[in-house]
């Protein structure tokens, strides 16, 4: 993740901007203990990351406080959440993110969602966009405090 957030983000953001993303992104640990998060192992090593969840939070880290909200979704009427997502720079362009996101909707689908949603950074729209995700909000500060960091909300139908 670590890695993920400070080269990938590098043509999108600037350091300070990429210093504020470290401290607002990272693992919801909730998602481990709803059993929503996959990992993708390649030769041994860590490939990319990633999951989804039935609860209303959209993202953010265990630690960002005034992010989190555990309730759960109604599958008939809220989108599931595809939260974080991340590939470890040595792998980018292997097919390691439209994998994790296919698991993720795979998932999300057969528990009964029909519509998924997401804020991805800057770096991650062109991949999401190719996966037919749509912008539908863009959002000028991700991060609470420091410099603003801007993401977009994406959303995309499972039928």
């Amino acid at each position: 993740m670590e890695r993920a957030i400070a080269e990938l983000q590098r043509g999108f953001l600037d350091p300070a901007q990429i210093e504020a993303s470290r401290r607002s992104m990272g693992l919801d640990r909730q998602l481990i203990g709803d059993r929503t998060y996959f990992l993708v192992e390649s030769g041994g090593r860590l490939a990319g990351c990633g999951g989804w969840s039935f609860r209303t939070t959209l993202y953010g880290g265990d630690h960002t406080a005034g992010l989190r909200d555990d309730t759960r979704l109604d599958p008939g009427r809220d989108p599931a959440r595809i939260r974080a997502m991340y590939t470890d720079p040595d792998f980018v362009r292997h097919g390691i993110g439209r994998l994790v996101l296919a698991l993720c909707e795979d998932a999300a689908r057969t528990a009964g969602f029909t519509r998924s949603e997401m804020m991805a950074t800057l770096a991650g729209e062109p991949l999401y966009a190719a996966c037919g995700y749509r912008p539908i909000e863009r959002v000028a500060r991700l991060a609470a405090e420091g410099p603003a960091v801007p993401g977009v909300r994406m959303g995309k139908s499972l039928v």
